[in-house]
């Protein structure tokens, strides 16, 4: 039987085209898989930075606690997802990790990257570009979080999660599961939850997107980019490394 492609060779392979040598090289990273429950901590900040790992199913979120106790998500992971990566140039882990719901990770050492850089310097700059990309969507969520008004900000993160999962499943239509509770979308958003709650609300209404049980269904596409202030640079076809 033939052996599944690793979940690291996957999520590269959406920034070049990998030849078998190279996926044999990504595949020997990957450690055995770990079932992770829903609710569990992968890692917290201030823990010892010495591995990264793939997601292979479920979702997942990095977060901080602040002084006054509230917490700040800062990313949202999707199954095939690299969470952790930027972190290996630091010896401490620089935010905390936990499922949103039940899945498998595989974890992968850090200084196995050495073997990488040292020889493939195509698979160096492919690492690079996952860590770009993971930054530039980074970028434009603080954006949002500085100078846009609540329903942009509802609707770009909406938006982007549907470009992302789109992009890992291009059969993907316009109904789609974000595990995601309305306290999870607040501290996202830095809103409250009854604020994204009249949002979400507004945009039903309004013929957007209608959201129950977990599962969001996007109505009107081009409206809800409108809306969230989408220019459309982070979800244009990736310019491949080869």
């Amino acid at each position: 039987m033939e052996q599944q492609e690793s979940c690291i060779a996957q999520h590269f392979g959406y920034y070049g085209s990998l030849s078998e040598s190279e996926r044999r090289q990504l595949d020997a990273l990957e450690g055995p898989p770990a079932v992770m429950a829903k609710g569990e901590v992968l890692w917290r900040e201030g823990d010892a930075a010495r591995d990264f790992c793939t997601l292979s199913r479920g979702w997942a979120y990095s977060f901080r606690y602040l002084e006054d106790g509230t917490r700040h998500i800062l990313e949202i992971f999707l199954p095939g997802d690299v969470i952790g990566l930027r972190e290996f140039p630091f010896k401490e882990r620089l935010s905390s990790v936990a499922m949103l719901e039940e899945g498998k990770i595989r974890l992968i050492a850090h200084r196995r990257l050495l073997d990488i850089f040292r020889d493939s310097p195509r698979l160096t700059s492919l690492c690079f570009a996952v860590s770009s990309y993971q930054q530039a969507l980074l970028s434009e969520r603080l954006v949002h979080l500085s100078r846009r008004s609540a329903r942009q900000r509802v609707a770009y993160l909406l938006f982007e999660l549907f470009s992302r999962l789109k992009r890992n499943d291009e059969a993907l239509g316009d109904c789609f599961r974000v595990p995601l509770s309305q306290q999870h979308l607040a501290d996202a958003l830095g809103l409250s939850p009854v604020h994204v709650s009249r949002t979400l609300t507004a945009f039903r209404q309004e013929g957007l997107l209608k959201r129950a049980r977990g599962w969001v269904h996007i109505l009107d596409p081009q409206a809800l980019a409108s809306e969230g202030c989408i220019s459309g640079n982070l979800y244009d076809d990736i310019d491949l490394v080869e």
